[in-house]
């Protein structure tokens, strides 16, 4: 596993924030620019990942009796 698959959400979603700083400041050279730019393409790929993760997981819970079933929100 490399170090960006073994990040937490949060921990992505930080080191994504810092490169979107980096790059927002304009002083970065291009080559650094997309090395970043790829770079934070990779911590969004984990983020969405993990956040597809949880959909699933969410969409289905346990009844009373142990099994599995859809989970419905029930609106007013």
């Amino acid at each position: 596993m490399t170090e960006t698959n073994e990040l937490t959400f949060e921990e992505a979603m930080k080191k994504l924030e810092e490169i979107v700083g980096k790059l927002e400041t304009g002083d970065v050279p291009l080559e650094q620019a997309i090395a970043y730019y790829q770079k934070g393409i990779e911590y969004s790929k984990i983020c969405n990942d993990k956040l597809q993760n949880v959909q699933e997981k969410m969409t289905t819970i346990l009844n009373e009796q142990g099994e599995l079933e859809p989970f419905e929100i029930q609106e007013d």
